[in-house]
């Protein structure tokens, strides 16, 4: 599995930029193949069903997520703070505690969260409703999420990723790379070095 980024995205459309960029780079294919959607709307390649991708995208950030397994990825811009009805609507009260534990932070909901949509786009099923339904694996009780950390769920492994204004999962098969490479959409010769 890799795991490439983009960021001074000004459009939505850029991530596919990114996703084109990422086929080349790791599957070595000139052009992106054709794309087609699930019963849930997860994207995939119909001629290449062992290239599993995922993507993402919130504010100027967009991440792709490559696999030869389903694989799904999410990023969150941080917010100030979270409404306390999604916080109750989309934890368990387990993910609840845990938050509580951490003062609440909004970059631990936005970990969170990420964690829960990654999982979620793994399986192609998306979030239930309501999203508290689907639990994910957390820290002990009042530690954060720390990158270098896996965590394990149903036979896949989760792992989370941070910068300083935002906050990402990836959740797939196979074991997720400790860092993000980041790429520069006007340059696709390759990576810049990782970010901490």
């Amino acid at each position: 599995m890799v795991l490439y980024g983009a960021e001074g995205l000004t459009s939505r459309a850029q991530a596919y930029r990114l996703l084109a960029q990422a086929v080349r780079l790791h599957w070595g294919l000139e052009a992106l193949p054709e794309l087609a959607r699930g019963e849930r709307g997860k994207p995939y390649f119909p001629a290449l069903p062992h290239c599993c991708f995922n993507l993402s995208h919130s504010g100027t950030f967009a991440l792709c997520a490559l696999s030869e397994r389903p694989v799904g990825v999410d990023i969150q811009v941080l917010r100030p703070s979270w409404s306390p009805r999604l916080v109750e609507r989309s934890c368990s009260p387990a993910e609840r505690a845990w938050l509580a534990s951490r003062a609440d932070g909004p970059a631990d909901f936005a970990a969170l969260w990420a964690c829960k949509e990654s999982a979620a786009k793994e399986s192609g099923r998306g979030l239930p409703y309501p999203p508290a339904r689907l639990e994910v694996p957390l820290p002990r009780s009042g530690l954060p999420f720390r990158p270098r950390d896996l965590y394990r769920l149903e036979g896949r492994l989760l792992r989370v990723y941070r910068g300083e204004t935002w906050r990402a999962a990836v959740c797939g098969w196979e074991t997720p790379p400790e860092s993000i490479c980041w790429l520069e959409l006007s340059d696709e010769s390759g990576c810049t070095p990782p970010r901490p």
